[in-house]
């Protein structure tokens, strides 16, 4: 399954609070999409990640985003 959390125009720590919260939705091997704003998300999501042991696919700076692909690997 695929997630997209739209945490657009949310300051720290609101983008990972949004991703914890689809973490906790989740299942191994589903996929969530944070949109952010906010620069400090590249470095928080891939802290997250090895913090929970989940896989970065991707950090994508978009013209008015920034696009995080997680894949869950673990509960």
């Amino acid at each position: 399954m695929s997630t997209v959390v739209d945490s657009r125009g949310s300051a720290c720590p609101g983008p990972i609070t949004d991703l914890a919260l689809a973490y906790r939705r989740a299942k191994v091997g589903d996929v969530i999409e944070l949109w952010a704003t906010d620069p400090g998300v590249k470095a928080d999501v891939r802290a997250w990640a090895a913090k929970t042991k989940n896989e970065v696919v991707s950090i994508d700076e978009q013209s008015d985003k920034i696009v995080s692909t997680l894949r869950i690997l673990r509960r």
